[in-house]
């Protein structure tokens, strides 16, 4: 078996061992939690991307919006944050994620070579980084590194446990819808990608920790690298 290969089992489908059933009555309530907190959480996210561009108002709706993403996953019960194994031991993810995340923004940007020539689809992608174009880039990089972790513990942590059956696959559809409120395709299309990779990853080592170091590379890497490849410049 390749390296590549090997690397990406462990990172993606091999299951580590864990414990972490729920009796009935404390699954339900985390369902009935997180349900409300995703239907609060898509209302501020469709808020948030329909302010102006360098609006003092994105900035501060952007952090209510990880807040109540991190706020719905801590009060919905205990989050884990996972292990893969490595050279016959069980350890906490971090390399794997982090690399995982630079493929997967490597693809977006080829992608978006593709999507620029598209009239609809590149005006798509451009609505959203006249955020990265008119905002602060180091106020931009902090609410980038702050809703990353806060969607993942949220929708890899909270909902994915209250999910029993098919978590990877209905975790995938949720996070998606939730970003649809915000008119957006591309950005839904994106969060569906993300959410099937980070999905597997919280299958893998379950828990949270991989998911986020995955989502937040990607998420700054886009920052970053997405508006050069469209013409514009971070900050």
């Amino acid at each position: 078996m390749s390296p590549v290969v090997d690397w990406l089992r462990r990172s993606l489908w091999d299951m580590v061992p864990r414990d972490h059933r729920e009796a009935p009555e404390t699954l339900r309530r985390r369902q009935w939690v997180t349900a409300g907190f995703v239907l609060l959480g898509a209302s501020v996210l469709g808020f948030s991307l329909r302010i102006e561009p360098g609006s003092d108002w994105f900035y501060l709706s952007t952090l209510v919006l990880a807040g109540a993403w991190a706020v719905g996953a801590f009060v919905s019960g205990p989050l884990h944050l996972g292990r893969i194994a490595h050279r016959d031991e069980l350890v906490r993810p971090w390399a794997t994620p982090i690399g995982l995340g630079l493929a997967i923004a490597g693809i977006f940007v080829v992608g978006g070579l593709v999507v620029r020539e598209i009239p609809f689809l590149g005006d798509q992608v451009a609505s959203v980084l006249d955020y990265a174009d008119q905002g602060s880039l180091a106020i931009l990089v902090g609410i980038t590194l702050v809703n990353g972790v806060a969607e993942e513990l949220f929708f890899r942590g909270a909902a994915y446990a209250a999910i029993p059956r098919r978590p990877v696959l209905w975790t995938s559809i949720a996070y998606p819808i939730a970003t649809l409120a915000t008119g957006n395709v591309m950005l839904s299309f994106a969060a569906a990608l993300l959410g099937v990779v980070v999905g597997l990853e919280r299958r893998a080592s379950g828990g949270i920790l991989a998911p986020i170091l995955t989502h937040i590379t990607w998420s700054l890497s886009m920052l970053l690298v997405l508006p050069l490849v469209f013409g514009a410049t971070p900050g």
